[in-house]
């Protein structure tokens, strides 16, 4: 296949998978009391590594809408955290005593 039949990536999702290797899902939407939920197939659950009562997060991207099984401001928060460790090691070290 030419280059120019090959999905292009943008620079700024250099470390997603291209295109044609992402799995794209047909979801059904379901009445659950007043509210409206999703069926994820078995599949999908596998690949996100959830089951059953875990918390899934939908967030907006400039292309649509992304979900993930962690939440991205408690990644952020826990990075911010190992680096003030890492950079204020000592001071820590004597809090703790």
């Amino acid at each position: 296949m030419s280059s120019a039949g090959k999905a292009r990536i943008p620079l700024s999702n250099l470390d997603d998978r291209r295109y044609n290797e992402r799995m794209n899902v047909e979801l059904n939407l379901v009445r659950i009391g007043n509210s409206v939920g999703v069926i994820l197939p078995k599949d999908v659950l596998a690949k996100l590594r959830v089951e059953m009562g875990d918390r899934l997060f939908l967030s907006e991207q400039p292309d649509g809408f992304a979900m993930r099984a962690h939440d991205p401001a408690f990644v952020e928060a826990m990075s911010a955290a190992e680096q003030i460790m890492r950079d204020d090691r000592d001071i820590l070290a004597v809090l703790a005593k």
